[in-house]
């Protein structure tokens, strides 16, 4: 645990936690750098600190902070009476927020290397990021507990890297969007264009890399990514998602989950369909078909991984 700290910059380097439970009590102006990942982490009565957490296998609980900014990725994410906090989110549930007012959430982005090996020790999916999709507990009528953050927003410059004299110097820390980990969505936010597509992989050995390939390359064509998700199917979740494209997608589902991608903007469905065949022609796919069945593909795909998902 750390507790009772003032205008210290401390932590964990990766491979001192392992695993274990972490708590964070009462320290003040703190920069607090949790690089490894962790079963939960609890943090009480901080004011005026910045602390990055790697990977957390279950919950993380903030109790009783105030003017906290903080980069988290977790199973679980809630906060309970507290003030003002800024949260680079990566959630695989939805974030629940109590009695707690001046909440800014934005998409999680971040990278150190060990980070992409801390979310499978972890358990956790860089695809399943329910970051902006947050539920107010105790919601008070014609108040606003919590908003998003502008897309624009910088994450150094409201969680800065580690201080050069200090231990974690070390680790290279980058929150370029184009290194982050987890792809940065668009989640919640209003969507540009009336068209969106839905990409799907399905399971195989290089899936993770396929996917970021994918949003690469939409998104030097202009695209947005607006949500992706992980998910296993059953052969009845595929023929109802699917409906008459099911037929030949059945063999696929079993060799893992399922990794699927909205991507919006003018044109996007005949740019996917093109980077099917141009880019993944040895992999197994599904793409939207055209414009007018693209946004069902898209609300029939999401809405079966959130009810699988409990969201």
């Amino acid at each position: 645990m750390l507790t009772g700290l003032k205008d210290a910059t401390v932590g964990r380097l990766p491979g001192k936690l392992n695993g274990q439970q972490f708590v964070i009590q009462d320290c003040d102006n703190c920069k607090i750098f949790v690089l490894d990942h962790s079963a939960t982490i609890t943090i009480d009565d901080c004011t005026n600190c910045c602390i990055v957490m790697g990977p957390v296998k279950g919950s993380v609980f903030f109790r009783d902070c105030k003017d906290i900014k903080c980069v988290v990725a977790c199973q679980q994410f809630r906060t309970r009476d507290c003030q003002k906090m800024e949260v680079f989110l990566c959630c695989a549930t939805q974030p629940i927020i109590e009695a707690s007012t001046g909440m800014k959430f934005g998409c999680f982005q971040y990278y150190y290397p060990e980070l992409a090996f801390h979310f499978k020790d972890a358990g956790l999916s860089i695809f399943n990021n329910n970051w902006s999709n947050v539920h107010d507990f105790t919601p008070v009528s014609g108040e606003t507990n919590w908003s998003l953050l502008p897309e624009d927003t910088v994450v150094l410059d409201h969680v800065p890297a580690p201080d050069p004299e200090s231990e974690f110097k070390s680790v290279r820390v980058s929150a370029e969007a184009s290194r982050s980990i987890v792809p940065m969505t668009k989640g919640g936010r209003r969507k540009e264009s009336d068209e969106s597509c839905l990409f799907v992989f399905f399971a195989g050995e290089y899936t993770t890399a396929n996917a970021r390939k994918l949003i690469d390359e939409a998104s030097g064509k202009g695209f947005v990514l607006i949500q992706t998700k992980e998910v296993s199917m059953r052969p009845e979740d595929v023929s109802r998602v699917f409906q008459n494209n099911a037929e030949g997608l059945l063999e696929w589902i079993t060799n893992g989950p399922v990794t699927a991608l909205e991507l919006n903007g003018d044109g996007v469905v005949e740019a996917c369909k093109s980077m099917a065949s141009d880019v993944f022609s040895g992999t197994k796919v599904f793409v939207s078909d055209n414009r007018s069945t693209s946004s069902r593909d898209v609300d029939n795909f999401f809405n079966f991984a959130d009810m699988q998902m409990g969201l």
